[in-house]
């Protein structure tokens, strides 16, 4: 999947993965706030908060990815996405900026735990490697 016309993304960092995420699946990102738990849920689903009047269901990278669970710090945020229609919340360690990959390679089939097929691709950025995240794939498992 090489191409090179320049997309731009937001990099966000868990542990020290770093992740990216087209901006144009980006609702809005905002600080750490209480979570409503729901009962009975899958471990990566943390639960809900309510944004401006509507339910927003959070998922945690780290628990999908089969990362182990940590303290939120100051730096931990929120990225709301769209996705089929709908908000959903995922909790990341940190936002680090706005970027954009210019030369994207196919990923390979499991990157360390986290199986390949949640990622679109590798991307070369000027800090180096960044793992792109296929939203559709890692909201829909």
């Amino acid at each position: 999947m090489e191409t090179d016309q320049q997309n731009q993304y937001i990099e966000v960092g868990i542990g020290k993965e770093r992740y990216a995420l087209n901006i144009y699946d980006i609702h809005e990102i905002i600080k750490m706030q209480d979570i409503t738990e729901i009962p009975n849920s899958k471990p990566y689903v943390k639960g809900v908060i309510n944004l401006r009047g509507k339910i927003v269901p959070i998922i945690s990278l780290r628990n999908l990815f089969g990362l182990g669970e940590e303290s939120y710090t100051k730096s931990t945020r929120i990225v709301v996405v769209n996705h089929a229609n709908e908000m959903v919340g995922i909790v990341v360690d940190r936002v680090n900026q706005v970027t954009t990959i210019t030369d994207i390679q196919p990923p390979p089939e499991k990157m360390g735990k986290v199986k390949g097929s949640f990622f679109s691709g590798i991307g070369h950025t000027q800090n180096g490697l960044v793992s792109i995240l296929m939203m559709e794939r890692v909201l829909s498992e």
